[in-house]
């Protein structure tokens, strides 16, 4: 195992956990939400905008990054952390999921992928061993097996095709990891919505010595009630002294949810993406700026927001902004969404600390539908 890596639980309330996750770059505040900085920038922020509203990591992604710039120039010019300015912990992204979702006429077989890019329709192979080459040449913090990752709703079939496939793989992957100071590599738990598959993903992947276990495959189409059925599946058979990922999760009720099912780290693009179409995620709900309603709107999105993009600036502001196609207004907005997401975050933890976790999300909750009651 990687020196100086190590994570702790300090606090729980039920299966929630209160920890930190402990790296030479910084500590991790668990339960963390991730902003995507898929191709080494946290669309519409700054790196310093993105570290003023409480995050502790950032999410990149190899698919993305292989492509353009390339690992090799990152890793000339000083490696991620200084490519992008962000001297903080990095979780990286195997690429798996995109090169199913994005690439262009690809192959897959034991080996790995072969397929086209997205962006010029040149020819690439992704393995187990080549990405994790390209998150060590990346330098990332924490680093991802390669998987393959099925959508939802899949035949048993091939949910069991995949999830042993991403086994083979997890065990590739585990070997090629470059063993360096400080740095992690987390195996993917895989499945579809089949209970039992889950369950022996989770066990194997136990058994292979990763510093962390994510859950993978949830979030891809399902109702929100099979990805909770899948957690409360797969959560009881994961170590209790690692941290626990829920890849690509999500809008904030999904998020409470799985925190108190015992999940420890989230990404989404969804507050970023929101920002750059309108939609503001504040304690009040989901506001859409957008609407006629907010042109002659004199409040603010959240007047008691640490966040000066959500506290200092007029809805009927940022109406104008979106509505001109100003860049400011995906800026303000964006800078708004992860400031939320932090901050709900950082009400979770605490209220797992005071062991009034179930009182919160009720009152959260609430404060949610009275919002966006009150803004029909």
């Amino acid at each position: 195992m990687s020196q100086d890596f190590s994570f702790a639980v300090h606090a729980a309330d039920g299966a929630a956990r209160k920890g930190e996750i402990i790296t030479p770059r910084g500590t991790i505040r668990t339960p963390a939400f991730m902003p995507v900085g898929t191709a080494a920038t946290v669309k519409a922020m700054f790196p310093q905008d993105v570290r003023a509203t409480g995050a502790d990591i950032l999410l990149g992604n190899v698919y993305h990054l292989m492509l353009r710039p390339g690992a090799e120039r990152v890793a000339r010019l000083g490696g991620l952390h200084e490519f992008m300015r962000w001297p903080f912990p990095i979780l990286t992204d195997s690429g798996g999921f995109q090169v199913m979702s994005l690439a262009k006429l690809r192959k897959l077989d034991e080996s790995g992928v072969t397929f086209q890019s997205h962006i010029d329709g040149s020819r690439h192979h992704l393995s187990p061993e080549r990405s994790m080459e390209i998150q060590h040449l990346l330098g990332s913090d924490i680093q991802m097996q390669f998987d393959e990752c099925v959508r939802l709703p899949c035949s048993d079939e091939e949910a069991e095709r995949a999830m042993r496939l991403s086994l083979r793989w997890a065990e590739r992957s585990r070997k090629a990891f470059h063993e360096e100071k400080g740095r992690a590599v987390f195996g993917i738990v895989q499945g579809g919505a089949n209970k039992a598959l889950r369950v022996e993903s989770a066990r194997a992947l136990s058994d292979m010595d990763f510093h962390g276990l994510a859950v993978g495959g949830l979030a891809v189409g399902e109702p929100q009630a099979v990805m909770l059925d899948m957690l409360d599946t797969t959560v009881p058979h994961l170590p209790q002294n690692k941290p626990r990922y829920l890849m690509g999760v999500g809008a904030p009720d999904d998020i409470v949810e799985a925190v108190a099912r015992g999940i420890d780290m989230f990404d989404c693009v969804m507050p970023t993406r929101a920002g750059r179409h309108g939609l503001a995620y504040t304690r009040f709900g989901k506001i859409n700026i957008k609407n006629s309603r907010h042109a002659e709107d004199a409040r603010s999105l959240d007047p008691a927001s640490i966040c000066p993009a959500a506290r200092d600036y007029s809805r009927a502001y940022l109406h104008h902004l979106v509505k001109a196609g100003e860049i400011l207004g995906m800026m303000l907005l964006t800078q708004a969404n992860v400031a939320y997401y932090q901050e709900l975050m950082a009400g979770l933890r605490n209220a797992i600390s005071e062991g009034r976790l179930i009182d919160f999300i009720a009152e959260t909750r609430a404060q949610w539908a009275d919002g966006e009651k009150a803004s029909l």
